[in-house]
């Protein structure tokens, strides 16, 4: 396990922002001073000697921990609205879920068969369990509705819960990698996997001696216990990956997913790694189908900011107005490249609940807006939004934090690239964690 010395909520709250104000507020000058706390440069079996402070290497991530208001807005995660937990964190009991203007809308999930079985998922989390020494297991397993749900971060500095892969056996990594292969579509996983070598790269591109800059980096902690019947998931995060997986029967919600990275491309150990082609290409693609009318009605400004997404870590409750043009307005050929777009991203999960997932979407089609800000050439760092009662999707290519700024400390202020991104699916309406299925639930079964 990965020794952490307990805090309290206020504590770890304030040790977040101070160290992330002065990694922005300081750019190189700060990172080269704030990684002197621990380190376990191999992601062995043995037992990180971390103190509990993580270092203060380059977030990668919006914000990094700063209090809503304590930043300009354009700044990392739009004025502190995707920086992770921290003042804007909100509690299990307090989560409404994005909306457009506070009002939840009703009806629009219920508990039922979806005939795509969950055995798989919940034998595997199973294993990965049992496969667990007992101080582990107690370590990452929490209530079904507990609050660590919504205290995610995509930051590296961020002091995370349950059990790190890189403190425990390659045995039992083995099982938590079959965990993830059973819930995620075999893109997903890939996709999971090269994000977690790009973050190795990325912390031997900075020198090394990182723990939070390694694959080993990524924790896994589980809501309730692993059933075919009764409510429970698991999490899975660290720098630039959150994956938030509910089960209930064989209902699945795999929202909030957020999936990053910073570069996209380079050499790992020999292996050529790309990202987010596939996301750029099809949002692309959708966009130069439209006409000029329509394109003018989509992009809102030829111009992005270093950081312009809005419904990150921390934002379980974002209003979020419809924006760009609404997909019933589309040709038939515009909508199959809409729909193909959103598979992209819910194509990370599992192959049977993907289509579960892409039904409900193309009931939706109709009330589906397309938004688009940046400019629109192949190699353009741009920003798209997909959003619907039921599906909300952001993709934001971000200004360098650490790779590439030529010796110094990028920021929100800099110039975005295709380098650096980041993606976000969410379920609106209080769609994400299964709140509302559990709720459900909870009022007709008990």
């Amino acid at each position: 396990m990965h020794g952490h010395r307990p805090r309290s909520p206020e504590a770890d709250r304030s040790r977040r922002w101070f160290m992330n104000t002065a990694l922005l507020a300081g750019g190189a000058a700060a990172f080269a001073t704030m990684t002197g706390c621990s380190s376990d440069a191999s992601d062995t079996a043995t037992a990180s000697s971390s103190s509990g402070a993580p270092n203060g290497a380059p977030s990668g991530g919006p914000g990094g921990g700063m209090p809503t208001g304590a930043m300009p807005s354009g700044g990392p995660g739009g004025g502190g609205k995707g920086m992770g937990p921290g003042q804007s964190e909100v509690k299990y009991a307090d989560f409404k879920g994005v909306s457009t203007n506070g009002t939840i809308a009703d009806g629009l999930y219920s508990i039922h068969s979806t005939d795509v079985s969950t055995d798989g998922i919940v034998k595997a989390a199973q294993a990965f369990l049992d496969g667990l020494g007992a101080k582990e297991r107690k370590s990452c397993t929490f209530d079904v509705d507990n609050d660590e749900w919504l205290a995610w971060s995509n930051v590296d500095g961020y002091q995370r819960k349950g059990v790190r892969m890189g403190d425990i056996t390659a045995t039992k990594r083995d099982l938590g990698y079959a965990l993830l292969g059973a819930a995620l579509s075999a893109d997903g996983l890939t996709r999971t996997r090269n994000i977690m070598k790009l973050n190795a790269f990325l912390g031997d591109y900075s020198g090394g001696d990182r723990d939070t800059l390694t694959e080993g980096a990524y924790f896994f902690t589980f809501m309730g216990t692993p059933s075919t019947t009764k409510p429970w998931g698991f999490q899975y995060e660290g720098h630039h990956v959150a994956i938030n997986f509910f089960v209930l029967g064989d209902q699945v919600v795999m929202t909030p997913t957020f999936m990053g990275s910073e570069p996209t491309s380079a050499t790992y150990k020999g292996e050529k790694i790309t990202l987010f082609k596939t996301e750029t290409k099809a949002g692309l693609t959708l966009l130069r189908s439209l006409t000029a009318a329509q394109r003018a009605k989509v992009i809102s400004s030829d111009k992005k900011s270093g950081d312009d997404m809005k419904a990150g870590a921390g934002q379980d409750n974002a209003k979020l107005a419809y924006q760009g043009l609404v997909a019933k307005d589309f040709t038939s050929a515009q909508k199959q490249n809409l729909l193909d777009l959103v598979r992209v991203y819910v194509g990370n999960m599992n192959d049977g609940h993907a289509e579960v997932k892409m039904t409900e979407v193309e009931a939706h089609l109709d009330a589906t807006y397309f938004s688009w800000m940046g400019e629109t050439k192949d190699s353009s760092a741009f920003y798209y939004r997909v959003h619907s009662p039921i599906v909300l999707i952001e993709y934001d290519a971000q200004s360098p934090l650490a790779y590439g700024t030529k010796g110094g400390m990028g920021g929100p202020n800099g110039t975005p690239t295709q380098q650096h991104i980041h993606t976000i699916i969410r379920t609106p309406n209080a769609g994400d964690y299964g709140v509302d299925l559990l709720k459900l639930h909870l009022d007709n079964d008990h």
